[in-house]
């Protein structure tokens, strides 16, 4: 096991493309750490460098007391899993498991106990002697993770590991990759676009987009506190609501002001959270960007979302039932598509004029912009990528 430590990593492609840029990040001795991010964001390109399949632009890659930068792949002491399992269809399973040590001409006794003890910790000792294609797709990534396992290396790579199962296999397969990282302690770097396995899995995550870092957090920092509009809409499911508005002052407090009217006739409007009042004043009168998280609203007033002046009428377009629990799509007059997650209930129908109740200390506040900062949750100067 090893601490990993990325310093100012640059991957320029020629055109020039920059995939990763000013990508600094230290990785403890026995961290799981998560990147995540849409497609083309550098989460990839950076495991790859890690990897040493991909050459560093600028920068240096320390894993454990050496710089690996010039460092072969094979010499780095790590082991890497692929989505596509990378299995040998001719060897059997014991044999794909134990192939990188006999390369290394590791003595047979130890090959034959490293693999024993692997196959007993995933489970899959019954099937040593089966070749690939006799396995279920849950079972082939077992024996990659297995082919990992065995060479005992300073850290674990995961390049989108799961992507290839089935919704049901996957959920199944994420427990055991954490009670795997729980029992082996091993320093793990996993990339996926999941924003859901990001979160149940990662001990931090690291957001990425346009090749930069742009939230490294916990899990529940994260979700909670997201310093930037994009970290706010790509962590969480549904998504964060966002509502275009302007702050307003009413009475001493700040309210947002959507711009729609109520049954009323008046604007609709929302007072924002007492700990953020100052910070807000300075913004009051500027186009403002409201996010709302689908489970921060409530069809009933009661416990968090019974609080003044927290009403949003809405319509109901779609009922979205999910058990215990459904999703209901409104609009407001300004606004389309707006998503509240509520208990399950059969008295809602399409077309239902209906308040939601907000829950004013869930709710977030920036300025225009994909990569405006959280005015709620403000991060620190310099933990904001600047795009």
């Amino acid at each position: 096991m090893a601490q990993v430590v990325l310093s100012d990593i640059e991957k320029i492609y020629p055109g020039p493309v920059r995939a990763v840029r000013d990508f600094s990040l230290s990785i403890a001795d026995g961290e799981f750490v998560v990147l995540v991010g849409p497609s083309g964001c550098g989460k990839s390109t950076t495991l790859r460098m890690i990897a040493g399949l991909e050459e560093v632009t600028d920068g240096t890659i320390r894993i454990g007391d050496r710089v690996v930068n010039d460092v072969h792949p094979k010499d780095r002491d790590i082991a890497m899993v692929f989505q596509n399992y990378a299995l040998y269809p001719h060897m059997t399973v014991r044999k794909n498991m134990a192939f990188g040590l006999t390369l290394r001409k590791v003595a047979r006794n130890e090959i034959d106990q490293r693999v024993g003890k692997a196959a007993d910790v995933l489970g899959i000792s019954e099937l040593l002697d089966r070749k690939p294609k006799a396995l279920s797709g849950g079972q082939r990534q077992r024996v990659a993770l297995g082919r990992a396992i065995v060479r005992e290396p300073k850290a674990f790579l995961f390049d989108e590991p799961l992507s290839n199962l089935d919704a049901k296999l996957r959920v199944e397969t994420r427990a055991e990759l954490k009670r795997l990282h729980q029992r082996l302690a091993t320093t793990t770097i996993y990339v996926t676009h999941d924003q859901e396995e990001a979160m149940t899995l990662g001990d931090r995550i690291i957001v990425m987009n346009d090749g930069l870092i742009q939230q490294c957090a916990s899990p529940l920092e994260v979700y909670r506190e997201p310093v930037n509009r994009f970290v706010a809409g790509f962590i969480g499911t549904p998504p964060m609501n966002f509502l275009d508005g302007t702050l307003d002052v009413d009475g001493g407090d700040v309210h947002f002001v959507e711009g729609s009217t109520g049954p009323d006739g008046s604007p609709v409007t929302l007072r924002l959270p007492d700990a953020a009042m100052d910070r807000l004043r300075e913004h009051v009168g500027r186009p403002i960007v409201l996010g709302v998280r689908p489970e921060a609203m409530s069809e009933q007033a009661q416990g968090p979302f019974a609080g003044p002046g927290n009403v949003l009428p809405v319509t109901v377009r779609v009922l979205e039932p999910l058990g215990d629990s459904m999703d209901l799509v409104c609009s407001t007059d300004r606004h389309e598509h707006l998503v509240a997650r509520v208990p399950a209930r059969g008295e809602l129908h399409v077309g239902q004029a209906i308040n939601l109740y907000v829950d004013i200390d869930r709710l977030h506040v920036f300025e225009p912009g994909e990569y405006s900062v959280n005015l709620v949750h403000p991060p620190a100067r310099d933990a904001v990528a600047v795009v």
